[in-house]
């Protein structure tokens, strides 16, 4: 019998209490489908908690609801709750009344014998102390509830903390995009008359600062923020609400009134006295009418809780969009960034071209000018002297080749072309992008 392993399943939405003898390796699927048969409870609405407010692992077989020792065999308890339902407003019968504790409760003043009266104590003080019990485990569940809502809302700040990070992030990207983009338009202004210009580059720019403006609307999150704090102030009043604690001081001090009452009838001597149960019937009706006070504070109390959760499940989805979105934003930014910067670097490449270009050009044409007639002609000769004939040319120097200088001047020019070339290649191209 010790080996049994049993779980005990308090349904919340009608403080019942189903029990299950587990099978060898059943899987937590098959367990809820008796549950559901039990309850009504579909198995897609179903949420079973433990008491720490962990939800039950549906990767994990069922065992992970019993835990180890004694206490684990035969009290331990799983709450369950019905996720279509955020409002627990009951009746909640209490637990029935035995017959012979039924027959002094409709007739309080009536005579039984001593040995008979202390059977019908027994099961009156058994009943007393059912009733506390059974408000005790479902307070263990709205607070299992609690904790379940305060994870909810752990991982709630975590996702709003990222959103607002992500979320600073961009607006400081943005910022420095609009402040850079301003001076590239503005310096590239002031070189199109005299430097490189593209219309179609220059559109380009256009469009990215008008597409970063549309980029901010992703930073805007206050709205969810609202949200998240005014769900953040509610759970702290629910926490600091006199229903989250423990409200059944009167239940055990009825509780204790009822124990005392029987020990005083144990004491009396089994003669043939007589006596009534007044005292007792009284203790019953309090104790069922402070079940009856605590029990609807307490899911009143639940239903606020559940109420939390369901917005945080709500809300969740909405953070997660707008986290996407502020990401989407962040690499779109990036990527404009980066071919805005490819594309200076690119007008820094053609202007540097251009210019080697120039100076190729403009020292080939001094090199041109500065080598006259006169220094063909014999030194000492002036320049109203006809020239020589060729033969009385000076000799070339030692070494020097003429062919070898016209094929060095052959390939220079060849050079100069092929940069030629390249310049209106590279300027065509910047054109067409």
């Amino acid at each position: 019998v010790l080996s049994l392993q049993i779980v005990h399943i308090l349904n919340m939405t009608s403080a019942k209490i189903v029990s299950f003898l587990l099978h060898p390796e059943e899987s937590l699927h098959s367990l809820q489908n008796r549950i559901e048969f039990e309850t009504g409870i579909s198995t897609g609405n179903q949420e079973l908690l433990l008491e720490t407010g962990i939800c039950l692992d549906p990767r994990k077989p069922a065992s992970q609801c019993v835990i180890d020792g004694v206490r684990g065999w035969d009290s331990y308890m799983v709450y369950l709750f019905d996720k279509s339902r955020t409002v627990y407003d009951g009746p909640f019968a209490s637990r029935s009344l035995s017959d012979c504790v039924n027959y002094i409760v409709q007739d309080s003043k009536i005579q039984l014998p001593i040995p008979q009266l202390r059977k019908v104590w027994a099961e009156a003080v058994h009943y007393v102390i059912g009733l506390k019990e059974d408000y005790s485990r479902l307070f263990q569940g709205q607070r299992a509830a609690m904790l379940s809502l305060l994870r909810y809302n752990a991982n709630l700040i975590k996702m709003k903390n990222n959103m607002v990070s992500a979320s600073q992030q961009l607006k400081a990207k943005l910022e420095f995009f609009h402040q850079s983009i301003r001076l590239d338009l503005e310096r590239y202004s002031d070189q199109m008359a005299y430097g490189i210009s593209s219309e179609k580059m220059l559109k380009a720019w256009k469009e990215m600062e008008e597409k970063a403006s549309h980029c901010a609307q992703a930073e805007d999150i206050g709205y969810l923020d609202e949200q998240i704090m005014a769900l953040h102030t509610e759970i702290v009043e629910l926490q600091k609400s006199p229903y989250a604690r423990r409200q059944g001081e009167v239940m055990e001090s009825l509780e204790q009134r009822a124990i005392d009452l029987y020990k005083q009838l144990k004491t009396r001597p089994p003669d043939h006295a007589y006596s009534d149960s007044t005292d007792m019937v009284k203790i019953i009706v309090q104790t069922v009418q402070s079940q009856d006070r605590v029990l609807k504070e307490l899911f009143g109390h639940l239903s606020k809780l559940l109420g939390c959760k369901q917005k945080i499940i709500d809300l969740l989805p909405e953070i997660e969009v707008a986290l996407n979105n502020i990401k989407e934003a962040d690499n779109s930014v990036m990527q404009m960034q980066g071919k805005r910067q490819r594309e200076i670097w690119h007008l820094l490449k053609i202007a540097c071209t251009q210019s080697s270009s120039r100076s190729l050009v403009s020292s080939s044409l001094e090199g041109t000018a500065s080598t006259p007639a006169a220094a063909w002609l014999p030194q000492g000769s002036s320049g109203n002297t006809p020239p020589h004939p060729l033969s009385s040319l000076p000799a070339p120097q030692e070494g020097e080749n003429f062919a070898d200088v016209i094929q060095e001047n052959v390939n220079y020019l060849e050079l100069f072309s092929s940069i030629l070339q390249e310049v209106r290649q590279e300027q065509n191209s910047m054109m067409v992008s």
